[in-house]
This record gives structure tokens, sequence and C-alpha cells, in this order.
């Protein structure tokens, strides 16, 4: 075996590990995030959760403003990697859930869906997808592939007694009628629609960050490289990355094998996620500029240019981004918005070896923003930061359910009178 040190050979040793696997980005069982210090500031402290739950502690949990109703709410994918993370931001917020209904296939309708520890909805049977039963519900979350959502969300959501949907694909992101979401920047958009879309995990969590400067300096240029984990490709990209790591340490491969992904991925960076397109660019890099334009209302034309790299962690996204702006730029000010931005946390003490991580990000609601500093490419018109998140939830399924919990704040939705 051929290692750049021995210290990288025993960190890797210890992450595939079953006691330590937060190592590698996996969600520990114990909060990452320990008392306040000087390089964190955040902006308004969290509800109280559940002993047994990760401190996602945050701006994003929204203080009981909720009004007094409660919702028939169905999440169809529940078994998967968002879906699972749907079932838990419900379950450790405060929107109001009446009842939680779970869909699935003919595979796994009749099955229990297990509460986990301190799950307030308890084991839940899983119901066989049905449009018409979805339909009684006020709230669908569809965590499902975009050909499924293609297929059954607009007969889902159509006319007044059908469902408000809140998808997690990229079917209907790029359509003109529908919404694309990030609450804090443009949940105004909700209002009068029954057909909601999420926006790409990248994209949501690099705009967490822009969208406060944006703000402040407005936006000229965006130039982003992105560091994303295996779950990115679901669990058959963790899987992958967890067993050639193994096989490699062990001796019992020199290279790891690949299905899923386009190279070996342990001890290897891969920039290349999803299908190249005829301009040079990824699938996934352009998903980043046509999003970023549409949240935030840009121009068809406002420059937007990413390159998204695999790297061999489990769980969070990372992010280098460079902007330039219109006005000048004054750095504390921009650390100071940063702080204040509901649904991040400044994570920015360079003399303590302290700045946003996969590691510290992994489970936590904030996306952490630091490294922030005045540009020397464009001088009082730049700014450079490092950004991670949990793609799985800042980047998915807690988007999602901030829409839902926007929509009830604003009065777009409203539970259906049962006769």
């Amino acid at each position: 075996m051929k290692f750049s040190t021995a210290a990288a050979a025993a960190f890797l040793i210890v992450s595939c590990s079953s006691s330590t696997t937060s190592a590698f980005g996996v969600r520990p069982s114990v909060s990452l995030r320990t008392s306040s210090s000087a390089f964190v500031t955040q902006r308004s402290s969290a509800l109280d959760h559940r002993s047994s739950v990760t401190d996602r502690s945050s701006s994003s949990v929204r203080k009981s403003s909720l009004l007094n109703m409660s919702y028939s709410v169905g999440i169809v994918g529940a078994t998967g990697a968002v879906g699972k993370e749907i079932r838990g931001c419900l379950d450790q917020r405060n929107f109001p859930v009446d009842k939680l209904r779970i869909f699935g296939s003919s595979r796994s309708a009749g099955t229990i869906a297990p509460a986990g520890a301190g799950d307030k909805f308890g084991d839940i049977t899983v119901e066989l997808f049905d449009v018409a039963a979805a339909r009684e519900c006020d709230v669908v979350f569809l965590a499902v592939s975009g050909d499924f959502s293609l297929e059954h969300a607009r007969a889902l959501s159509d006319g007044d007694d059908g469902a408000v949907v809140i998808d997690n694909s990229s079917a209907f992101r790029y359509m003109k009628d529908i919404p694309l979401v990030v609450p804090e920047i443009n949940g105004e958009c909700t209002i009068g629609a029954k057909l909601i879309a999420n926006p790409n995990c990248t994209t949501a969590i690099g705009l967490m960050a822009l969208w406060p400067l944006h703000k402040l300096f407005k936006l000229k240029k965006v130039i982003m490289s992105t560091y994303q984990a295996a779950s990115g490709a679901g669990q058959p990209g963790m899987d992958e990355l967890q067993e050639g790591t193994r096989a490699v340490l062990s001796g019992e491969r020199e290279v790891a094998e690949n299905k899923i992904f386009a190279h070996p991925l342990p001890f290897n960076v891969i920039p290349h996620i999803d299908k190249f397109m005829e301009n040079g660019y990824t699938k996934e890099e352009m998903k980043v500029t046509w999003e970023t334009r549409k949240i935030c209302g840009l121009p068809d034309d406002f420059p937007v240019s990413c390159t998204a790299v695999r790297i061999p962690t489990y769980r969070a996204h990372s992010e280098s981004i460079v902007i330039e702006t219109e006005l000048p730029v004054d750095i504390e000010a921009a650390r100071k918005a940063l702080a204040e931005a509901p649904g991040v946390k400044l994570v920015d003490d360079t003399a303590n070896e302290k700045y946003p991580m996969p590691l510290t990000a992994t489970g936590q609601y904030d996306v952490e923003v630091g490294r922030v500093r005045k540009s020397e490419v464009f001088g009082d018109y730049g700014i450079e930061l490092f950004v991670s998140g949990d793609q799985l939830l800042r980047g998915a399924a807690l988007n999602a359910v901030i829409v839902a919990e926007v929509m009830n704040e604003n009065g777009a939705l409203k539970p259906k009178v049962v006769a």
C-alpha cells in the first residue's frame, strides 16, 4: 500500500470503525457542538430539543409563531436518506403535524417505519402510494425520483382539494410557473402555490451565505468550487466509499473498485458530478448557475461559474466561493451580516484554527461560514469565503420543512375541512 502519510492511514482506519464513524463525516450520536465560544455567533438560541437528538442548534429553528392549526402530512419516499431526514425534522421542529402518513411502493407497503429514539410519531405502517389517498393530506413531501415527481406531483396538487406538494427532485426546478424556494430568501413565492420545488443541495447551502452578502454589496459575479460528500450519491455511494477504503487499508486491493462513481473515490477526488454538457460544465455545476439566478431573482445572464468535485467524506458538502460585488466591501460588516443571518453560523477564528468543515457541519441545521476575507483578485469589490453544510438537512429535508413552516405562517397553507 502506498499512502502519503502514516497519519492519514491511521485516520482512515479509525474512521471506518463502527465506534468512531463520525471521523468520516457520519452523524454522531452526541452533539457536534459545545458551548458558545468567541468564534461562534448565532442569531437566536435553539428551541428545546430531545436530549437524544444531535444539537442542531440554530437560527434555522423557527420560533413558535405558527398559527393555531395542525395538518395531515404525508411523506413519499420516507425510507430513503432525504425522506428519513424529513421525518426527523418534523419530529424535532414545531411544524404542527396532526397526523403523519408514510407512502411507499408495493415492496414496502405494509411494513413498519420504526420510530427513532424519542420520535413523537411512533411506529408508522407504510401505506401503498395512491394519488387519491395522498391527496387527503394537507402537505405531501416528495423524496423520490424526478420521474416519479413528474408523473404524480401535479395530480397530487391540482385543484382546491389537492395537497400542497413540496418536491425534493429536480423535476420542476426550472419551470417558470413553479417556485424554487429557499425560504430565507424568497419564501414569499409560496403564497398561492400548490407545488413548490426544493433546490439542489449545493445551491441551497451556498445561497445561505451569498444572500446576506448580496443584500449588503450586490453580487456582480460568483465563482464556486464545491467539495461534495459521497452521500450525495445516496447510500450506495457511502457504501462504495466505506468498502473501498476498507479494502485498500486492509491490503486486499491496491486501488478500490468503483461502480457508483466514475473513478475510485477512496484517497482520491473526482471533478465529475452528473453528466458533462456541451459547454464543458457538468449538469451539477449548471444547476448551481440556473438555480442561483432563479432563487435570487437575478438576470438570466448573471455570471455564475461552478466546478463540482466529489471528495471521500460521507456527509456534508463544502464550497469555496469567490464573489465580485457592485459596491465596495467592508469585511467586518460582511461578518456581522453573516453572523446575524438566519440559518448561518459564523465560524471564523483562524487564530484558533476554527473554520467550517464537513466534520462539524454534519447533523447541523445551520450552514457554517468562515475564512471571510477581502479578495486579492477583486480587491475592494470582492470577498472570498468557505462554507460547509449538511446537504441532507439544509440542502434538502430541512429546507423543505421550513418551506411548510413559512407557508403556515404566511397563510398560504390551510388545513382541509373534513366533511
